[in-house]
């Protein structure tokens, strides 16, 4: 089953072609156009590719063919409600295709602005 999950995981990642920007603002996309809500809440993002990314991914058995896809670490949910009326991220805004890791990872992500 995990390896089903891996598979999954890793066909998602494949189609990510995301460019990493620390949290929301100049070069995100509205919060409102996150197709695979909720929005996350991460506390690091970074490529796959790079420390502490990588060794994540790796102990967790997951494999990004894109390394350069961001991935976010220790997420949690945006209110999606609130967005555009006061949600809050003090750390990174993404939007990711891939949230199946329980929030120790994202995949795919993208940076989004909170207040569009």
């Amino acid at each position: 089953m995990f390896a089903k999950l891996a598979v999954i995981i890793s066909s998602l990642a494949i189609l990510a072609a995301a460019t990493p920007f620390p949290g929301g603002g100049s070069g995100s996309e509205p919060a409102s156009s996150c197709s695979t809500a909720p929005v996350q809440c991460c506390d690091q993002t970074g490529t796959a590719s790079s420390e502490p990314f990588a060794g994540v991914l790796a102990g967790l058995g997951v494999v990004v063919q894109d390394v350069n896809a961001l991935v976010g670490l220790s997420c949690s949910s945006v209110n999606v409600v609130g967005v555009g009326s006061g949600a809050t991220c003090d750390t990174n805004a993404v939007c990711c295709q891939d949230n199946s890791l329980g929030g120790l990872a994202a995949i795919g992500c993208v940076p989004v602005d909170l207040g569009a």
